[in-house]
């Protein structure tokens, strides 16, 4: 469904109810960013997966969540279906043939496909503290600890590096605060907690090795088709906030691994952000804003961002302003916010002179939308009445073991699959506290037998004297030697600290908090 760099996107009508033209999507503008928004059962997946369709045909990979587990259909071609062929003829699609696609099943859960991980550090604190909707106080707390462990090269990997960087931080807190400001004990219980509930979420299944590599997310095939990773979302979404964390954390890896391109001739990866709201919802003002400027920024990279959502309503002005690629199926307008929805969809369109698109909204059929799309120099086209056209991969799921057959001939099959547990914050700080506890148990043990040693004596009065000044002398020479190891002690700690913080130096962080590293 290819003409001259363009994806076919279905055939408008006229006001007479002719078919006019078809619309199209311009591949060298769809970095632009998209919305396609609309009531429940309007068809926003059907629209959804005939786009995915002509990406992966077009050659660009896509990655998409699958909340009601219908996208995994991708995989395997559509079987013929009286009201499919129907629209194929009524919008003149001649060549209209059924196909499979080129998918990757990705699940967090590692249920349904290829478990997909990252680790604590990668994520950074700013989209762990959303995670657990921390205060402003536990924010500043954690922003510390993962300070400490940038500082000292303490690994954080997963859930239990940083329950025990926490527990580190609490005993250490009278020291922490004099140099980086106050860590309150009440703060880090309250931290730890949260991590328990997010644990109990399945936070612990994401947070792990080995992590995602970007460039997986990122294949073509032979013949030159781009893949459709779907991750399955089902489960996910009894965790809202972990999948509204999980897709904004894979956007800004995307943000902040990969290159500038500029306005490549088509779109390197583009990205569907299913249940859009779920990434605004009482999100915080400062994550709003520098989502916004992800947004602005990643277009130059070459990835298309395309928010899926009810209404339109459900995304902030200051990213609805970037997404130029819109379409728009039916809205209800019973209540005040649904009215002003249907007005606020209707006024972001070029004005069509042949319809009123607030009322041609609201009387939209199943499978129908208003289609704008960005023109050659970038210019929004006038909004159309377009019928939508029918998927070529089949509509609904695949069955248990059709999915399996997938995940066996996944070129990513054996990469993820099972979890590796190295060495990291948890291994180091358990070494150093038994380390701790046993130099302190043989002290204890070597006074206990020096004090042994005085009771032999049977004068009471010299054995007193001798204690006495053996006392303070072991006193002095203790003072001696504490004084000698603190010097020392100073010196190598110096020079680790300079290490560490020439390595907590390297670690440079991006504007949603996650770790830059080159593509």
């Amino acid at each position: 469904m290819l003409q001259d760099g363009q994806i076919y996107l279905g055939t408008s009508r006229m006001p007479d109810d002719s078919l006019q033209k078809g619309e199209y999507l311009n591949l060298k503008l769809a970095n632009r960013h998209g919305l396609i928004t609309g009531a429940t059962g309007t068809g926003k997946t059907v629209s959804l997966q005939i786009l995915a369709e002509g990406f992966s045909n077009a050659g660009v990979p896509v990655f998409c969540a699958d909340v009601k587990g219908d996208l995994s259909g991708l995989a395997k071609a559509g079987k013929g279906k009286d009201f499919l062929e129907k629209r194929a003829q009524d919008i003149g699609l001649e060549d209209y043939e059924y196909q499979d696609f080129p998918a990757i099943f990705w699940d967090l859960f590692g249920d349904q496909g290829h478990p997909i991980r990252t680790t604590i550090s990668d994520m950074g604190p700013l989209l762990l503290s959303r995670l657990m909707d921390l205060t402003d106080a536990q924010e500043g707390v954690l922003n510390i600890a993962f300070r400490i462990a940038d500082d000292e090269g303490l690994m954080l990997l997963d859930l239990k590096d940083l329950q025990a960087l926490l527990s580190d931080l609490s005993e250490r807190s009278k020291e922490i605060s004099k140099r980086l400001g106050n860590v309150s004990k009440q703060s880090v219980s309250a931290i730890q907690r949260s991590l328990l509930v997010l644990e109990e979420q399945g936070g612990d299944h994401f947070f792990g090795e080995p992590a995602l590599e970007i460039a997986d997310i990122m294949r073509t095939t032979r013949d030159g088709r781009g893949s459709i990773n779907v991750l399955a979302a089902d489960k996910l979404m009894m965790s809202p906030r972990l999948y509204a964390t999980f897709l904004l954390w894979l956007l800004s890896e995307l943000f902040e691994e990969l290159p500038e391109v500029g306005d490549p001739e088509k779109p390197r990866l583009v990205f569907f952000f299913d249940e859009a709201h779920l990434l605004f919802q009482d999100a915080p003002k400062i994550l709003t804003q520098r989502v916004e400027q992800v947004v602005k920024l990643i277009r130059s990279k070459g990835v298309g961002v395309y928010f899926v959502t009810q209404n339109p309503l459900d995304v902030p002005d200051g990213v609805l302003a970037q997404l130029g690629n819109r379409i728009q199926h039916a809205l209800r307008a019973y209540t005040p916010r649904e009215q002003k929805a249907v007005k606020t969809a209707a006024d972001t369109f070029r004005p069509n002179p042949d319809f009123d698109a607030v009322d041609t909204i609201t009387n939209l059929g199943v499978g129908e939308a208003l289609v704008s799309t960005l023109a050659r120099k970038g210019v929004p086209s006038m909004v159309q009445r377009t019928l939508i056209r029918p998927p070529q991969s089949r509509l609904g799921p695949l069955t248990k073991s059709e999915r399996a057959d997938v995940n066996n001939v996944s070129p990513v099959a054996g990469q993820y699959d099972d979890s590796v547990d190295r060495e990291s914050a948890y291994e180091i700080l358990m070494k150093r506290a038994e380390a701790k506890a046993k130099a302190e148990e043989e002290e204890r043990r070597r006074e206990d037998r020096e004090d042994d040693d005085d009771d032999d004596d049977d004068d009471r009065y010299e054995n007193s004297r001798r204690r006495k000044s053996r006392s303070r002398g072991r006193s002095r020479g203790r003072a001696r030697r504490s004084s000698r190891q603190s010097v020392g002690e100073a010196a190598i700690k110096s020079v680790t600290r300079s290490i560490a913080s020439s390595l907590g130096r390297a670690l440079v962080r991006g504007i949603l908090g996650s770790l830059k590293r080159g593509f």
